[in-house]
C-alpha cells in the first residue's frame, strides 16, 4: 500500500467520527444554522429590508424571507455583479458561478469566502466515508480525472466569474494536484469534442484509478477511449480503475451502458452538488440515499411538490418533513441566497440519519392533462421493463404531444435512443406504460377514461442526443438532456434524429 493510501484511513476515521456528531443532531444543527446565517446578514441589504434583526424563530424567519426564484432575486444579485458590497452576504463574493438557466438566460451564483470551502470539504468527505466504511485506498495512489468545465475565469468588478466546475479546478488541495488530470491546458479546451479527444491522449498511459463526471460525458470518453484501443473495455485499459463519482443526474439509466463500457462492475459514490452549494453525498456502499449535509452552510426548507406553487404553500423545516414524500428544495446559503428555490425535488428515504434521493426537477414534469408525471416516475416505468428484458438505455426525453393526428388521442411520446432496440418495439412500450399507470394513478385514471392513448415511443440514431446538445451549443460540461418537458422545443429538435 503506498504512502498516501495508508495515511488516508486513519485521516477517514478522524473525520467520520466528526460527521457522526452531527449526523445525529442535524435538526439542531439546522436551528443553529438558520440563526447564524441570519446573524451574519443582519446588516446586509437584504438583512435590512427583510428586519433580520427581528428574526427569533423559524416562523419569524417565514413571515419575513418569501420563498423566490432566481428571478424574483435578480435586483439583488444584479447589485452584486455590479460591485455593490453587502448585499446578500457581508462584502463581495470571492466567485461567481455562471450557469446557464432554462428560464432565465444567465445565472450569476455568489459563492462567498465561507461557501467556497464548504464544497471542498464535501467532495473530499465524500471519498473520506468510502474509504472508511470499505477499507479501500488504493486509489489515491494512481492518477484521477474530473471531466469538468473551462478553469478560465474572468474578472467583473473584482470578482472572478467562471463555471463551478472550472472554479474548483483552482481549489484542489495540493496533495491531490500530482495526481489530477487532465493537465490544465487541456481543461482549458472549450470545444468539448476536441477535449475529450485531448483527455483520452493524455490519459491513454497513465494508472487511472479514479474517474469522475456526469454520466453521459464519461460515456463518450469511454466511447473513444475503447476505440483507440481498438475495442478493449476501460477496465482492460486501466486495470486499476476502481471508482467511480458522479452527480448531477440518476445514474440508473446510464449504469448498464457504463458497466458494459468498463467491463466491469467497479464502486461507485453519488453527490449532488450544485452551485449553489453542496448538498449532499452517498455515505454508504450499502444504504439507499445521500446524506444531506446539515453543516454544510445552509439551512435548508422543503415545500411539499403538490403545494409548491400555491400562493402559501407549506414551508418546513428539517424536524417537519416525512419519508418518501417530494418536496421542493429550498436553500438559505453562508454566499446570501436567501429563500432561494433551486427547482429541485428531494425525497426523504431515512429521518436518522436524514438521506435524501433527487427525484427530478419542479419545472421538469408533464401535466398537459392533469397526471403531473414526474421524473422519477418515468425512469422507474423505462427502467424496470428495460432491466427486465436487458436492453440498454443510451439516453431518453419525454414530451405530450396534445394535437394528435385526426382520430387519435393525445399521447406522451418518449424519445429514446437504445444501446440495442428491443425486437419488439410496440410490446416494449406496452409493458412501459403498464409500469408508468402503476406508478401515477393520474395517468392511469387518464388511459383508462380514453383521454389519452398509450405512449409513443420513437427510437433515435446513435449519438442523437450529443449532437442534439451539439446544436444547441451545450455539449459536454455539466450539462443535462431534462427527462420531462412539458412543451414541445425539445421534442421537435430531436424529430431528425428518429429512424
Amino acid at each position: 500500500m503506498g504512502l498516501k493510501a495508508a495515511l488516508s484511513k486513519p485521516f477517514a476515521a478522524f473525520v467520520v467520527r466528526g460527521i457522526g456528531k452531527w449526523k445525529k443532531d442535524a435538526v439542531r444543527v439546522q436551528q443553529r444554522m438558520m440563526h447564524h446565517l441570519v446573524d451574519q446578514a443582519s446588516s446586509t441589504a437584504f438583512g435590512r429590508d427583510h428586519d433580520f434583526a427581528g428574526i427569533r424563530s423559524y416562523e419569524d424567519f417565514k413571515q419575513r424571507v418569501p420563498v423566490r426564484d432566481y428571478e424574483e432575486l435578480r435586483t439583488y444579485i444584479e447589485r452584486v455583479v455590479d460591485g455593490e458590497e453587502d448585499v446578500l452576504w457581508p462584502g463581495k463574493p470571492r466567485y461567481f458561478a455562471k450557469t446557464s438557466g432554462t428560464t432565465s438566460g444567465v445565472k450569476y451564483i455568489p459563492i462567498s469566502k465561507e461557501s467556497m470551502p464548504e464544497h471542498i470539504r464535501a467532495a473530499r468527505n465524500a471519498l473520506l466515508t468510502y474509504i472508511h466504511e470499505t477499507g479501500k485506498a488504493g486509489f489515491v495512489n494512481g492518477k484521477m480525472i474530473f471531466l469538468q468545465g473551462s478553469p478560465i475565469l474572468k474578472k467583473k468588478n473584482g470578482i472572478n466569474i467562471g463555471r463551478l466546475s472550472g472554479i474548483v479546478a483552482h481549489l484542489v488541495p495540493g496533495y491531490l494536484q500530482k495526481n489530477r488530470l487532465p493537465s490544465y491546458q487541456t481543461n482549458c479546451i472549450e470545444d468539448w469534442e476536441e477535449k475529450v479527444d485531448a483527455i483520452v491522449e493524455e490519459t491513454f498511459h497513465e494508472d487511472m484509478t479514479l474517474i469522475s463526471g456526469i454520466p453521459p460525458w464519461v460515456q463518450m470518453y469511454f466511447d473513444r477511449l475503447s476505440a483507440k484501443a481498438g475495442g478493449k473495455p476501460v477496465g482492460e485499459i486501466f486495470k486499476n480503475f476502481s471508482l467511480y463519482v458522479y452527480g448531477g443526474v440518476n445514474y440508473e439509466p446510464y449504469r448498464a451502458k457504463i458497466e458494459a463500457s468498463i467491463g466491469r462492475k467497479v464502486d461507485t459514490i453519488e453527490t449532488y452538488p450544485a452551485s449553489e452549494g453542496f448538498i449532499a453525498y452517498q455515505d454508504s456502499q450499502s444504504e439507499k440515499g445521500l446524506l444531506l449535509l446539515a453543516d454544510a452552510g445552509m439551512f435548508y426548507e422543503f415545500i411539499p411538490a403538490e403545494e409548491f406553487y400555491n400562493d402559501r404553500p407549506t414551508r418546513l423545516n428539517l424536524a417537519e418533513v416525512e419519508l418518501d414524500r417530494n418536496y421542493a428544495l429550498i436553500l438559505n446559503t453562508n454566499a446570501g441566497l436567501w429563500g432561494y428555490s433551486i427547482g429541485d425535488t428531494v425525497k426523504f428515504v431515512s429521518l436518522d440519519p436524514y438521506k435524501i434521493v433527487v427525484t427530478g426537477r419542479i419545472k421538469h414534469f408533464i401535466s398537459a392533462f392533469g397526471e403531473h408525471v414526474i421524473g422519477e416516475e418515468v425512469e422507474y416505468a423505462l427502467l424496470t421493463v428495460a432491466n427486465e428484458a436487458g436492453i440498454g438505455i443510451t439516453e431518453f426525453t419525454v414530451a405530450p404531444q396534445v394535437v394528435a393526428r385526426q382520430g387519435e388521442l393525445p399521447y406522451h411520446e418518449w424519445f429514446i435512443e437504445f444501446a440495442e432496440a428491443p425486437a419488439d418495439l410496440a410490446a416494449f412500450a406496452k409493458k412501459v406504460d403498464e409500469a408508468l399507470q402503476k406508478k401515477n394513478i393520474y395517468y392511469f385514471d387518464l388511459i383508462e377514461g380514453k383521454i389519452l392513448q398509450p405512449l409513443v415511443i420513437r427510437p433515435l440514431k446513435k449519438d442523437a442526443f450529443v449532437s442534439y446538445m451539439k446544436s444547441q451549443g451545450k455539449l459536454g460540461g455539466q450539462n443535462k438532456v431534462p427527462r420531462l418537458s412539458n412543451d414541445r422545443k425539445i421534442a421537435d429538435g430531436l424529430k431528425e434524429f428518429i429512424i
